[in-house]
């Protein structure tokens, strides 16, 4: 590890934290000496990981069952990491639901869970810290926004169109926040990764797009979760002065 890729007396928030890319950079977060606060629904993997990273971080571990979907219970959670771990300064917002289907025989609840996940929950997730962010940027400390959303925000996937349309909200609304918070201090990024090994789609109901989704991945050696870490640890250790603004990140074979 590199000095640059120091974060002790950084305090990171991480949603999703429950499995995938959420608990691969609350590792990574966690490896590199930051206090990290685990947020998501399952409350066992939570406390699973947290036990598990408990043993080698040099920094506290706190694991948060909220659902996202409700803003009330997202500051209440807001409030708590803040006691229990000082400011904070670090806000990955990762949790998010990818569902496929055939647009005309989509499930709309599929529809309804993908747009209160990864939409309200990133703007609950974003809005409950934004105080506190503008406050360490205030402070001349560090503050960074990672928003993670996907290559499906900007490129063209049949079958995957309100999934897309989510992301594509998620990669603007994260272009408006720079504009209104860089100014004042806070790194507001976008993360995109490509076609990634997770169990995002795993739940889908339509099984034709649930076995299209697996060959896709086996054709092009898909991110691992690990990589996609890597790559958000990178972003916010960059110089005070540097934002990584937008990163796509994908498999050669993806292209």
């Amino acid at each position: 590890m590199t000095h640059t890729q120091n974060l002790t007396h950084r305090v990171a928030v991480v949603t999703g934290a429950s499995s995938g890319i959420g608990a691969a950079t609350a590792r990574r977060l966690a490896d590199a000496g930051a206090s990290v606060a685990l947020l998501g629904r399952r409350e066992d993997r939570l406390m699973t990981l947290a036990d598990d990273l408990r043993r080698t971080a040099t920094g506290s571990v706190l694991p948060v069952t909220v659902d996202l979907t409700d803003a009330e219970a997202v500051t209440e959670a807001a409030g708590a990491v803040t006691t229990a771990l000082g400011a904070v300064d670090l806000v990955v917002a990762n949790a998010g639901a990818m569902l496929g289907a055939p647009f005309e025989r989509a499930a709309i609840s599929e529809w309804d869970h993908m747009i209160d996940i990864n939409l309200r929950g990133l703007l609950h997730t974003s809005r409950a810290f934004t105080g506190q962010l503008l406050a360490a940027a205030a402070g001349g400390g560090p503050a960074d926004l990672v928003h993670v959303g996907s290559v499906g925000g900007h490129l063209l996937f049949p079958d995957w169109s309100v999934y897309c349309a989510t992301k594509a909200a998620v990669s603007h609304l994260t272009r408006n926040l720079r504009a209104e918070l860089g100014p004042r201090g806070v790194r507001v990024k976008n993360i995109e990764p490509g076609v990634t090994a997770t169990e995002l789609g795993a739940d889908m109901q339509d099984t034709e797009t649930r076995a299209s989704l697996s060959r896709m991945r086996a054709d092009v050696s898909p991110l691992t979760a690990t990589d996609i870490a890597e790559a958000i640890a990178f972003a916010v250790a960059a110089p005070p002065n540097v934002n990584v603004a937008e990163m796509v990140v994908v498999p050669v074979r993806q292209g």
